[in-house]
Protein backbone atom coordinates (compact mmCIF):
# COMPACT_ATOMS: atom_id res chain seq x y z
CA UNK A 1 0.00 0.00 0.00
CA UNK A 2 1.07 3.49 -1.13
CA UNK A 3 1.87 5.92 1.56
CA UNK A 4 1.02 8.90 -0.34
CA UNK A 5 -0.23 9.90 -2.96
CA UNK A 6 1.27 12.47 -5.64
CA UNK A 7 -0.11 16.19 -5.74
CA UNK A 8 2.55 18.01 -7.73
CA UNK A 9 6.03 19.52 -8.30
CA UNK A 10 7.12 22.43 -6.42
CA UNK A 11 9.27 25.00 -8.89
CA UNK A 12 11.09 27.95 -7.19
CA UNK A 13 11.25 31.09 -9.06
CA UNK A 14 11.71 34.86 -8.89
CA UNK A 15 8.24 35.46 -10.32
CA UNK A 16 5.81 33.12 -10.17
CA UNK A 17 3.27 34.16 -12.69
CA UNK A 18 5.47 34.57 -15.84
CA UNK A 19 6.78 31.07 -14.81
CA UNK A 20 3.62 29.40 -14.99
CA UNK A 21 2.58 31.62 -18.24
CA UNK A 22 5.74 29.37 -19.87
CA UNK A 23 4.75 26.63 -19.43
CA UNK A 24 1.59 26.94 -19.73
CA UNK A 25 3.09 27.96 -23.28
CA UNK A 26 4.63 24.76 -23.54
CA UNK A 27 2.35 22.25 -22.29
CA UNK A 28 -1.18 23.85 -22.33
CA UNK A 29 -3.22 23.99 -19.35
CA UNK A 30 -5.00 26.72 -16.93
CA UNK A 31 -2.56 28.71 -14.54
CA UNK A 32 -4.68 29.73 -11.05
CA UNK A 33 -3.18 32.25 -8.85
CA UNK A 34 -3.16 31.20 -5.25
CA UNK A 35 -1.06 34.17 -4.29
CA UNK A 36 1.16 36.54 -5.55
CA UNK A 37 3.55 33.88 -4.35
CA UNK A 38 2.15 30.92 -5.71
CA UNK A 39 0.56 30.03 -8.86
CA UNK A 40 -0.27 26.38 -10.04
CA UNK A 41 -0.12 24.84 -13.61
CA UNK A 42 -3.12 22.43 -13.90
CA UNK A 43 -2.04 20.58 -17.06
CA UNK A 44 -3.28 18.41 -19.11
CA UNK A 45 -3.57 14.89 -18.40
CA UNK A 46 -4.16 16.03 -14.61
CA UNK A 47 -0.43 16.98 -13.93
CA UNK A 48 0.35 19.98 -11.86
CA UNK A 49 3.03 22.37 -11.71
CA UNK A 50 2.94 24.95 -8.86
CA UNK A 51 5.51 28.10 -8.94
CA UNK A 52 6.55 29.35 -5.86
CA UNK A 53 8.44 32.68 -5.27
CA UNK A 54 11.57 32.44 -3.76
CA UNK A 55 13.59 35.58 -2.96
CA UNK A 56 16.93 35.90 -4.05
CA UNK A 57 16.93 32.62 -6.01
CA UNK A 58 19.47 31.99 -8.26
CA UNK A 59 19.04 29.00 -10.98
CA UNK A 60 21.50 26.10 -11.32
CA UNK A 61 23.85 25.90 -13.31
CA UNK A 62 24.29 23.51 -16.36
CA UNK A 63 26.22 21.75 -16.80
CA UNK A 64 27.44 21.48 -13.32
CA UNK A 65 30.67 20.38 -11.87
CA UNK A 66 28.82 18.59 -9.27
CA UNK A 67 26.19 17.08 -11.61
CA UNK A 68 23.38 18.81 -9.60
CA UNK A 69 20.55 20.41 -11.01
CA UNK A 70 18.17 20.06 -8.32
CA UNK A 71 15.63 19.04 -10.84
CA UNK A 72 14.72 19.04 -14.58
CA UNK A 73 11.87 18.03 -16.28
CA UNK A 74 11.70 15.77 -19.35
CA UNK A 75 8.92 16.85 -21.91
CA UNK A 76 8.01 14.39 -24.46
CA UNK A 77 7.30 15.91 -27.95
CA UNK A 78 6.28 14.55 -31.56
CA UNK A 79 8.47 17.09 -33.36
CA UNK A 80 11.51 18.63 -31.52
CA UNK A 81 12.67 20.88 -34.23
CA UNK A 82 9.06 22.26 -33.96
CA UNK A 83 8.74 22.14 -30.25
CA UNK A 84 12.54 23.61 -30.15
CA UNK A 85 10.82 26.88 -32.46
CA UNK A 86 8.21 27.37 -29.98
CA UNK A 87 9.79 26.89 -26.62
CA UNK A 88 12.50 29.65 -27.75
CA UNK A 89 10.06 31.97 -28.92
CA UNK A 90 8.34 31.79 -25.51
CA UNK A 91 11.61 32.77 -23.91
CA UNK A 92 13.50 29.35 -23.43
CA UNK A 93 17.49 29.39 -23.32
CA UNK A 94 18.97 26.73 -25.16
CA UNK A 95 21.75 25.07 -23.04
CA UNK A 96 22.84 21.83 -24.72
CA UNK A 97 21.60 21.05 -28.97
CA UNK A 98 23.39 18.13 -29.91
CA UNK A 99 21.11 15.81 -29.86
CA UNK A 100 23.37 13.52 -31.98
CA UNK A 101 21.38 13.71 -35.17
CA UNK A 102 18.56 12.66 -33.24
CA UNK A 103 20.39 9.54 -31.32
CA UNK A 104 19.76 10.96 -28.08
CA UNK A 105 16.91 11.28 -28.13
CA UNK A 106 16.98 14.83 -26.30
CA UNK A 107 18.18 19.05 -26.31
CA UNK A 108 18.62 20.63 -23.02
CA UNK A 109 17.27 24.49 -22.40
CA UNK A 110 16.44 26.34 -19.61
CA UNK A 111 13.37 28.31 -18.48
CA UNK A 112 12.81 31.66 -18.05
CA UNK A 113 13.93 31.37 -14.27
CA UNK A 114 17.26 29.58 -15.36
CA UNK A 115 15.35 25.86 -14.29
CA UNK A 116 17.06 23.21 -17.10
CA UNK A 117 14.37 21.52 -18.75
CA UNK A 118 14.78 18.56 -21.68
CA UNK A 119 12.46 18.31 -24.84
CA UNK A 120 12.64 14.25 -25.76
CA UNK A 121 11.93 12.07 -28.83
CA UNK A 122 10.66 8.80 -28.69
Amino acid sequence: MAIATYCLVAVDCPDPAALAEFYAGVLGGEVRRDSDDWYDLYAPGGHRIAFQRAPGHRPPRWPSEDGSQQLHLDLKVPDIDAAQEQVLALGATPLDLDDKDGSRGFRVYADPAGHPFCLVTG
